[in-house]
C-alpha cells in the first residue's frame, strides 16, 4: 500500500516566467496589473504589483489564483457556466473565503496535474485574461 504521493509544484523559475510574461502583455495593452502565482496548496509563490497598479488589484489577483487552484478551474466564464443554472451554488460560492468569479485566474496544469495557479487583476476581466493567456503560453500551457 502506497501512503504518500508525489506532488508536482510550480518552482521559482516557473513563477517568475509567468509573472514576467503577464506583465509584458499588460504593458503591450496599456495596463497596470498585479500578478499572483500560488503553489498547489494555495501558498503564494510569487507576487508582483506593477507601479501604479490599482490598490484593489493586489487582493483580487490573489483571490483569482486561490479560486483557480482550489477548484482546478479558471475563474470567469468557466465558473459562470458551472453555476449559472444552480441558484444555491451561485449564492453560496460568493460567500466562500478567497473566492472570486471575475476572469483572470487559471490553474497551471502539467502532465494532467495542477501545479499551481496564476491570478491577474488590474483591468477589465477580459484584459486580465489576455495577460493570463500570455503567461500560460510562455509557460507552455496556453489555455485558460
Amino acid at each position: 500500500m502506497k501512503l504518500t504521493s508525489e506532488v508536482l509544484c510550480i518552482n521559482e523559475e516557473g513563477a517568475s516566467l509567468l509573472i514576467r510574461s503577464a506583465v509584458d502583455q499588460a504593458k503591450k495593452i496599456g495596463l497596470k496589473i498585479s500578478v499572483c502565482v500560488v503553489d498547489p496548496a494555495g501558498r503564494t509563490k510569487a507576487f508582483l504589483a506593477m507601479d501604479d497598479a490599482p490598490q484593489v488589484s493586489y487582493e483580487t489577483a490573489g483571490k483569482k489564483a486561490l479560486t483557480a487552484v482550489g477548484f482546478g478551474l479558471p475563474t470567469g466564464k468557466t465558473w459562470h457556466q458551472f453555476i449559472k443554472d444552480d441558484p444555491i451554488l451561485a449564492q453560496g460560492a460568493q460567500h466562500l473565503p478567497n473566492f472570486i468569479l471575475l476572469g483572470g485566474g487559471s490553474p497551471i496544469v502539467v502532465q494532467g496535474k495542477v501545479v499551481g495557479a496564476i491570478g491577474v487583476s488590474g483591468g477589465h476581466y477580459e484584459q486580465d485574461e489576455q495577460c493570463v493567456v500570455a503567461a500560460l503560453e510562455a509557460f507552455g500551457n496556453g489555455k485558460i
